[in-house]
This record gives C-alpha cells, sequence and structure tokens, in this order.
C-alpha cells in the first residue's frame, strides 16, 4: 500500500488539481448551462466585471443562461506558449491517427510556422507546406474558446500561425470599421486596430507610461515627477524603480519598445532623410535607447516576473515609480483614492514616448463553443460592452464593482455627452494618437530581440549593473569610466539584427549559449567602470 500511495497522491491532483487552480470566484456551471472558454491575461476586476455583465446581456437577448470559463495561466507569453502547446497536441494527434501520417520533426516544426508559404496548387505542396495545409484545412482545436487581452503583436502572432479564425464580425458589422465618421480605423499612431481577415478585433486602447507615488518622491526630495522615460534614467531613482522582466510580459516589453521608438523619432526628427540617412538614424537611437535602459535599469530595486505587480508595490511605496500600461496605473490610482478623492498613486502617458494600440479579441481554431464565443465578441464590441471599460461604477450599463479605468476602441463613447459618466473624461485616446507614429518596420521585427537584450543587458548582470551605477556617481561620472559603462556595442542594431536574431530563430541551445556569453560579457563591463570610477575617487 505504502508503494502505492505516490500513484494515488498523483491520482488525487489530476482529478482535483483544476478545481483548485479555477480563478477565485468562478461558479461551476450548472447543468444545461451553456459555457464559454477564455484564455486571458486580464485582471481579475475585468474578469468580473465582463463575465457577470455578458451573463446577464445573454439571459436578457437569448433567455438562456451562460457561464464564462476563465483560464489565466500569466501574461500572454505564458499563454502563448500555452496555447502552443495545446495546438502541438491535437495537432499530432489529428496527423497520426485521423490522417495516418507519421509524425516527424519537420511535421512538428512547419504546420503552424508562418515562414511556411502555401502556394496555389496543393498537388505540389513540399512536406513542409502539406503539414500547414493539413492543419489550416482542420478545426483541430487547443480546447480553447476565445484569446481576450494582450497586444496587437500576440494576436498577430497567432494568426500568422493559423491559431485564429475569422469569427464573422467585421463581415456582420461593416459599417463599424474603415476611416469614416465614428468607425473603427484600421490604423492609429501607426498601430493596427483590426484584422482585414476577420480574426481578431481591437476592443480597448492602451497606452504606456510611468506610475508613481507622491509621498516616496517626497520622501526622496523629488518636487517635479516624471513625465518622460527619460526622467527615470537620473540617480534620484537609484535603487527606487519597479520594473518587470521583459521576457516573460509583453505589455513591459512593449513599454521598453516605445522607450526605443521614442528614441529613434528623436533622432530622425526636423530632418530631411534619405533611405540611408533614415537606417543610420534608427542604429544610433537604438543605442541611445539601450544606453536609457541601463541607466533604467540600474536604478531598479528588482525586477518583477508580473506586470500588474508594478502599479500595485508603488501604490503600497515598495518602490518610487515604475514603467507600466496606462491601466494598471489607473486602476491602482482608483483602488488607493481616499474619501476626498485623493490619491498617492499617479499615471501619465510618457511625454512623447507612446502610441495607443488596442487589446484584441479573437476566435481561436476549433473552439469548442463557437456560438457562445461569437456572441462573447457581440457583447464585448457593443455599446453595453465598451461602457464597461471607462464608466463609472454604478453609472447605466457600467460596471457594478470595479472602474477598470480604461479607453473603450468605440469613438461614439467620446462625445461629448458622454463626459460625465466616464471615470476619464479628458482623455481621448483618438486625439492624443496624432502626437506619435509607431514604426513598425524599426522595431516589430526584434520584438523577441528588445526582451532578450534588455534581460542579459540590465536582469541577469543586475548586480553588477547598479553597483558600477553607483561607484559611477559618487565619482562625478568620469569620462573614461562612464564611456565603458555605457558602451552597447554588443548589443547594437547590427547584433539585434545578426547573432542575437539567428540565436533566437528556435535553437534553444545557441539562445542560451548567447545569453550566458552576453550577461558575462555585461557583467565584465560593469566591474570594469566600476574600479575605474573607484580609482577616481
Amino acid at each position: 500500500m505504502a508503494r502505492q500511495l505516490p500513484l494515488l497522491l498523483a491520482l488525487i491532483c489530476v482529478l482535483v488539481g483544476p478545481i483548485l487552480l479555477r480563478p477565485k470566484g468562478t461558479d461551476i456551471p450548472t447543468p444545461g448551462e451553456k459555457t464559454v472558454v477564455i484564455i486571458t491575461p486580464h485582471n481579475e476586476s475585468i474578469r468580473h466585471e465582463f463575465g457577470r455583465a455578458f451573463e446577464a446581456w445573454h439571459l436578457a437577448k437569448k433567455g438562456q443562461r451562460v457561464h464564462v470559463d476563465w483560464r489565466i495561466p500569466g501574461g500572454t507569453s505564458e499563454i502563448g506558449r500555452y496555447v502552443d502547446s495545446e495546438y502541438l497536441a491535437s495537432f499530432q494527434n489529428y496527423w497520426t491517427g485521423k490522417l495516418h501520417r507519421p509524425w516527424s520533426k519537420l511535421v512538428e516544426g512547419s504546420f503552424s510556422n508562418k515562414k511556411v508559404i502555401l502556394g496555389p496548387d496543393p498537388a505540389k505542396d513540399t512536406p513542409e507546406q502539406q503539414a500547414k495545409r493539413a492543419f489550416l484545412d482542420s478545426t483541430v482545436s487547443c480546447k480553447l474558446d476565445l484569446f481576450f487581452g494582450g497586444g496587437a503583436y500576440d494576436f498577430q502572432q497567432a494568426s500568422a500561425k493559423g491559431q485564429l479564425v475569422d469569427c464573422g464580425f467585421l463581415k456582420a458589422h461593416p459599417g463599424m470599421f474603415g476611416d469614416g465618421p465614428g468607425q473603427i480605423p484600421k490604423l492609429v499612431s501607426g498601430e493596427p486596430y483590426w484584422d482585414p481577415q476577420g480574426r481578431w478585433v481591437g476592443t480597448v486602447i492602451s497606452a504606456f507610461g510611468i506610475c508613481y507615488n507622491t509621498e516616496s518622491l517626497q520622501r526622496l526630495g523629488i518636487t517635479d515627477p516624471p513625465k518622460r522615460w527619460e526622467d527615470l534614467a537620473s540617480p534620484r531613482y537609484f535603487r527606487a524603480l519597479a520594473l518587470a522582466n521583459p521576457t516573460q510580459s509583453s505589455s513591459v516589453n512593449r513599454t521598453f519598445e516605445m522607450l526605443i521608438q521614442q528614441q529613434i523619432q528623436e533622432k530622425i526628427a526636423d530632418r530631411s532623410l534619405t533611405p540611408t540617412d533614415e537606417k543610420m538614424a534608427v542604429s544610433v537611437g537604438w543605442a541611445r535607447a539601450m544606453r536609457l535602459l541601463m541607466k533604467i535599469g540600474a536604478n531598479a530595486r528588482y525586477f518583477t516576473d508580473s506586470s500588474t505587480k508594478i502599479a500595485m508595490d508603488v501604490a503600497a511605496g515598495e518602490a518610487a515609480a515604475g514603467m507600466t500600461i496606462d491601466f494598471y496605473g489607473r486602476f491602482q490610482s482608483e483602488a488607493v483614492r481616499q474619501p476626498d478623492g485623493s490619491s498617492r498613486l499617479q499615471y501619465v502617458n510618457a511625454e512623447g514616448g507612446t502610441s495607443y494600440g488596442v487589446d484584441p479579441i479573437g476566435l481561436f481554431r476549433g473552439a469548442p463553443h463557437p456560438e457562445i464565443a461569437r456572441e462573447f465578441i457581440e457583447f464585448v464590441m457593443s455599446a453595453e460592452g465598451q461602457k464597461l471599460w471607462n464608466w463609472k461604477v454604478g453609472a447605466p450599463d457600467g460596471p457594478q464593482h470595479y472602474a477598470l479605468r480604461r479607453s473603450p476602441i468605440m469613438p461614439m463613447l467620446y462625445q461629448p455627452e458622454f463626459g460625465p459618466l466616464r471615470t476619464d473624461p479628458d482623455v481621448q485616446p483618438y486625439e492624443l494618437a496624432k502626437t506619435f507614429v509607431y514604426h513598425d518596420q524599426w522595431t516589430a521585427p526584434l520584438f523577441r530581440q528588445i526582451a532578450f537584450t534588455s534581460r542579459v543587458m540590465c536582469l541577469d548582470s543586475h548586480e553588477e549593473l547598479r553597483e558600477a551605477w553607483s561607484e559611477l556617481q559618487a565619482a562625478g561620472t568620469p569620462g573614461e569610466a562612464t564611456a565603458l559603462f555605457e558602451n552597447v556595442s554588443a548589443v547594437d542594431y547590427t547584433a539585434a539584427n545578426g547573432r542575437i536574431r539567428e540565436a533566437l530563430s528556435g535553437d534553444k541551445i545557441k539562445e542560451v549559449q548567447l545569453a550566458k556569453e552576453l550577461a558575462d560579457h555585461f557583467r565584465s563591463q560593469y566591474k570594469h567602470a566600476a574600479a575605474l570610477a573607484r580609482a577616481k575617487r
């Protein structure tokens, strides 16, 4: 019996684990109740308000009760890995079980590979194309209905892999989308707002900026709150910033990308450039951004694994300021608001340094409950669903418990008559978006490289980075030591497009080897810079 006990315990974990891991407050569906399964990085307040409101909306419209089953494995990076693994297992079963074909590494690496392009004639398909065509012609499932939340980049990647399919919403509501008055534009500040093939549609608008604690700034003697990304590189914030690991959070990595875009744009500003000049300016702007990220990283008190924790810790006084997506900052500011209306946590969009992108929703291939899933999309994009994002608690069609403080994508809701009902009536994203244009050709292909570079330059070598920064300040930033400290040639634009891109192309061994090499390089560089600075004191 004792020898069987481990097996018995493992069986109990398998049976009971999903119940124990179900999000707090989730009810078990009753017999006959329809369900929609949604994977999301959205926080509990968004899940609560949209789950509650959709269930009520569906009951009123259809006369039938439904249940929203939320799945929350983590941020969008974790979601991507989970969905990939589910489709891999399902397609392998389909390929070998239904199609009776032998499984191989070639099939595994091809069926959802966005680089495999299909030709017009299936008879001429290569083995790689055969695998991908079989996947795209199938209803292979990841056992999820909807992907809700995260940035457009994540949805573009999932679409390119064939994981998301046309939900039919654009075709059913063509008047909602376009460049006419009251329509949702295809592009805003260089950011895509919906997929022309209908595989995803933006639901809410997001920007990036800085949250700060007014009481903490006062203790540090900082009288001018941060407004721009460069402000966070000031030595006044040494050991006072809350940052998160960009390799574990797409929103944090997007924040870093916004900083890079701003540095490139400022290099290009007010110049008439040839294509060669622009390429040079992009390279110089990238290097300036790397040096800026290095200094901001040196000021970090820590790098958390959760982007939601940044605003929470700043509100609690664990850090003075942090880089965050807008709704985390605004929501946490609301959470600590005093009865007199004041809040110690403030949020500002980074001045001249953020685009206005969307958090989309999309239907998964092989969704087990496609009818209810489409109805959920219909609700989210309706006036009732859109009002949940920014209406005051208790306002008509507004949230019941949480002021979400996000910007709806529906342009009509920014009309003046709705101002008194909104939590942020002064936030006009479609107007603010005119101040910044995102150029995807500069940095979008390097999204993974940005996270990787930030990690080796700031996280893996954080102890040495912080020590060198401290020594430089104590010595008055002597020239030779400072120049060595700021040397980013190992991760410049050429390296990002070359050896770093190659290492991240799928070979994990190469990725680990390069990560160690670069982390060791920066540790040595920071130690040498610290020693030079100490010698000047």
